[in-house]
């Protein structure tokens, strides 16, 4: 026995809102640049590092040490955030101290914190 598939009825559509999100409607590059972002974000490590630099600019070992991890975990992360844009860096003598690259990297954190405490 087969389901039946269930068919729009496109007599019902209503062409002003779809031609207005249409019209808004970002190039398929962005949306896709946007679902890799969000991919980013989804890996608890990378939202633990993320929050710690929230907070305050830290280096490796620091964020190691709060994060019960070892350094080569933590750079490792460290390295894909920094390619998604997401951390930016400064050396200081021989350590780096790793930040938040902006305030949208913040505001998406918070923003995502104040949904999942609702």
């Amino acid at each position: 026995m087969t389901k039946a598939t269930p068919v729009c009825d496109y007599m019902h559509a209503h062409q002003e809102i779809i031609d207005k999100v249409e019209t808004a409607m970002p190039q398929d590059e962005i949306l896709y640049d946007l679902a890799e972002l969000f991919k980013v974000f989804g890996d608890t490590t990378r939202i633990r590092i993320l929050y710690v630099l929230s907070e305050a600019e830290m280096c490796v070992c620091d964020i190691a040490q709060l994060l019960n991890m070892t350094t080569s975990a933590i750079s490792h992360q460290l390295r894909v955030l920094k390619q998604a844009g997401l951390v930016k860096y400064r050396r200081e003598g021989k350590t780096i101290f790793y930040s938040l690259s902006d305030d949208h990297v913040k505001t998406i954190i918070n923003q995502g914190m104040e949904h999942v405490e609702e």
